[in-house]
């Protein structure tokens, strides 16, 4: 019987000069792990502003980026038995980083192809389908290659099995070390800086980087290289110039921040900001002044509710652009209106495009730690934290509306903005309100005519109706006046089903898809018909 040797099979020929030296070696591992990391922080920012940022998108991006991953670790290990030519290793990080350098460009239109396809094919879980195909379609090829990277590495750098375990160690420890950095470099640096597009440039570069010392070193895959170059420059021009919502024309502004895409519009009449590309406008500035048409109208009759409506003071989380803020010190006059926003990017955009004025402050932090770390009462506090799915669940639980009750004066009012409207007896807005109840006496709901918000005005001031009643009558604008008669009469009070969210237990996302799913499901009965009348063309127009 043949004695099995106790060192690894030598490559079939010789290990060009650069890969004798392992640190080379190491920090082709390191780059790779600090690209993988970007790439899916990346795919998150590039699927947010169509899909949004919830956790149930975040759980595709990681689940088919490990299938990726996993599937190249297998290949890559095969592979390195089988022919461990380092020229195919390095020949794969070539074209991974020109597929990553080509992302934002083919990405966007990916998903713009897959959602056109998706309208004519399913009928329920329309982002989950996006939003796994666009992954599946964008990023696991890429991925898959810089997950070969591993087992090929350690082929080149186990010299025995007497140090195989120090080599395979220090191996991980840079692919770890590459992996933090690339976590924390896009978020904190490169996104908020330059974008996703070129952060994806850039991780790109580093690759291709890696991959073109090897080849220029060992005189080898000229034609590759240079290919790859090329195809990089064209990716270099071509993706920074697309935008999110590339079939828009004329916006005022279009970025990003650490948290959020961020699109500003308008027209004559108005300035709109939207933070995602399918759900809509967010905030809507009047440029005359005058009432906006949205739920910021409805959600006036907070302060009506209160004793004093004319000197309320006034908190707002999820500040936006201040529309709420501003309508209130104009149809009130002594009100003082504050808001807290997490996004500094929104505020800046506030000042800049949406006319918010200096004396309104902005506290630049998350909504529930700012309560904690605040000791005022105010008379009325408006949560409008709750964006498409992307409900906070730490701003959804009975323990959150207990500090907001905390923070209300005798007779104050809590007013939410729930802009996802549903009937569904244990759907996101009864819970949401179930849980509500369970800290305030009287709680009322009001629907938002032409639209799918709901708004919710709680205290436990059992007498509220009447003061807004009263109040109302005292006003002396007409046009406010005959709305919040109007809100008035469509208030109905709320009886608590009992099912109660809590910071244990909130699974907002799981019950926000469900009504996105409905919203989305009513809107693509039109694209259907349009497609059986039309055809292709029918979607085009």
């Amino acid at each position: 019987m043949k004695k099995r040797s106790n060192t690894t099979k030598s490559p079939k020929k010789p290990l060009p000069k650069i890969l004798k030296n392992k640190w080379y070696l190491y920090m082709t591992e390191f780059f790779a792990g600090m690209s993988v990391m970007a790439v899916e922080l990346g795919a998150s920012r590039l699927l947010a502003p169509y899909f949004s940022s919830s956790q149930i998108v975040w759980t595709i991006i990681i689940g088919t980026i490990m299938i990726a991953m996993a599937l190249g670790n297998i290949y890559g290990g095969r592979s390195a038995d089988k022919n461990p030519d380092p020229d195919k290793l390095y020949g794969r990080i070539l074209i991974a980083s020109v597929w990553i350098a080509a992302v934002p460009f083919i990405g966007k239109l990916a998903i713009a192809g897959i959602a056109g396809l998706l309208v004519i094919t399913v009928n329920t879980n329309f982002l989950i389908w996006a939003a796994f195909i666009t992954c599946m379609t964008v990023f696991v090829y890429p991925l898959f290659l810089l997950g070969t990277v591993t087992p090929s590495l350690v082929k080149y750098t186990v010299d025995s099995l007497d140090d195989s375990g120090k080599t395979v160690g220090t191996l991980g420890a840079f692919n770890t070390i590459g992996s933090i950095i690339g976590t924390f470099v896009p978020t904190f640096i490169s996104i908020p800086a330059v974008g996703t597009a070129v952060t994806f440039l850039i991780f790109a570069g580093i690759m291709l980087i890696i991959g073109l010392v090897y080849f220029i070193s060992s005189k080898t895959g000229a034609v590759k290289s240079v290919v790859a170059s090329a195809l990089f420059i064209v990716c270099c021009f071509a993706s920074p110039s697309m935008g999110f919502a590339f079939w828009e024309k004329g916006l005022t502004y279009e970025g990003e921040s650490v948290y959020n895409y961020l699109q500003v519009s308008e027209d004559d009449d108005c300035t709109y900001l939207s933070t995602n590309v399918l759900f809509g406008v967010q905030s809507v500035y009047v440029k005359s002044g005058e009432l906006s048409g949205m739920y910021y109208d409805y959600a006036m009759a907070a302060p009506l509710m209160t004793e004093r409506p004319d000197t309320a003071d006034i908190l707002i989380l999820g500040m936006g652009t201040g529309t709420y803020a501003k309508q209130c010190t104009r149809y009130f006059s002594n009100v003082t209106a504050e808001g807290v926003e997490i996004d500094d990017r929104i505020t800046d955009l506030a000042r800049e495009y949406f006319e918010l004025p200096e004396n309104i402050s902005v506290t630049t932090y998350d909504g529930r730690a700012f309560l904690a770390a605040c000791d005022k009462k105010y008379d009325v506090i408006m949560v409008d934290a709750y964006q498409d799915i992307t409900i906070p669940f730490q701003m959804s639980s009975v323990e959150f509306f207990s500090l907001v009750r905390d923070h209300l004066t005798d007779g104050g009012v809590m007013v939410v903005n729930m802009n996802m409207r549903s009937d569904s007896a244990d759907g996101i807005n009864n819970r949401l309100a179930d849980t509500i109840s369970e800290v305030f006496g009287s709680v009322y709901t009001v629907d938002v005519d032409s639209s799918t918000n709901r708004e919710l005005f709680a205290s436990n001031n059992k007498d509220m109706l009447t003061v807004l009643e009263s109040n109302t009558e005292k006003l002396s604008d007409e046009a406010l006046k005959v709305l919040m008669e109007r809100v008035r009469r469509g208030l109905v009070p709320y009886t608590s089903g009992g099912m109660i969210l809590t910071d244990d237990k909130a699974p907002v996302e799981l019950l926000g898809m469900r009504v996105i799913d409905d919203i989305i499901q009513d809107e693509l009965v039109y694209y259907k018909a349009q497609f059986r009348e039309k055809g292709i063309r029918g979607l085009l127009e």
